[in-house]
């Protein structure tokens, strides 16, 4: 079987997993004899290993016994439980690195993987300032978010096709300059060969789709998986029965939006009248 290669640094439960296969391999065992003095399944301490499922409570006290350990994996489930990232957003994360297609909707800030470092800092330190996070999980955020991007700028990077609601324009975020350049950065990202952007404008009132953010991924396999988000949870859908209803609403929204001509020219005019 060939080993899957880790990163520690691509998110909490990515650091997390590579833990525990270090623990486990200093301890000269397989997943198999780890599942079996636990409790637990091979394929679910795979998916902890590989940073796509996060760790339990009581995984974490497991993993402590059989290791002979103080409390250490159940220090570090409980350090992921203070970060600021989702639960369920880094085992996307995990496969949003490999797609070969990416449909984004996002409204009222521009998505991650289109802001630039600027914007994505002024988000992070409005959230410092209203104290839902520390400075630390600020930059936290900001450098996982660097990582996400980098991950789409491999030898052979995914189709992406993203549709902004017009809030997402039109929400000042860090002073003049900062939209300045995120809107010259949105431009540019169109421009790619493997990119379509679109708005969609708020003159399609309740017609839109979707009233929070999606993405929908396109796997190698051509399988389909969908991720959602509210203010406190992510939602991972791998459903084959659930995931196409939300593709057919993201098709909709497409015909609704402005073509990408029309949301580059409405970028650049929005761009041209900031103070």
């Amino acid at each position: 079987m060939n080993k899957v290669e880790l990163d520690p640094d691509s998110s909490p439960v990515a650091k997390f997993g590579a833990q525990v296969r270090s623990a486990r391999e200093a301890k000269g065992w397989t997943q198999e004899e780890l599942a079996l003095a636990i409790g637990y399944s091979p394929t679910h301490i795979s998916a902890v290993e590989t940073g796509r499922r996060p760790p339990t409570a009581r995984l974490a006290r497991e993993l402590d016994k059989a290791f002979g350990l103080e409390n250490f994996f159940v220090r570090k489930s409980r350090d992921l439980k203070s970060s600021t990232i989702l639960e369920g957003f880094p085992e996307y994360v995990a496969y949003e690195s490999k797609a070969v297609e990416l449909r984004l909707f996002d409204l009222g800030i521009i998505p991650g993987l289109l802001q630039t470092p600027a914007y994505a800092r002024a988000i992070a330190a409005g959230a410092v300032r209203r104290g839902s996070i520390t400075e630390d999980q600020a930059e936290e955020r900001v450098a996982y978010l660097a990582r996400r991007q980098a991950n789409l700028r491999r030898e052979n990077p995914p189709q992406i096709h993203a549709i902004l609601d017009e809030s997402c324009l039109r929400r000042p975020v860090g002073g003049s300059a900062t939209m300045a350049a995120q809107l010259d950065a949105l431009v540019a990202f169109a421009r790619m060969p493997n990119t379509v952007l679109q708005v969609a404008p708020y003159a399609i009132g309740e017609e839109r789709t979707f009233d929070l953010p999606v993405n929908i991924l396109t796997l190698p396999d051509r399988s389909l998986m969908a991720y959602a988000e509210s203010a406190i949870q992510g939602q991972l859908e791998r459903d084959s029965g659930a995931v196409p209803p939300m593709l057919t609403a993201y098709y909709q929204l497409q015909a609704l939006a402005h073509s990408q001509a029309v949301s580059v020219g409405l970028i650049g005019q929005l761009g041209e009248e900031l103070p």
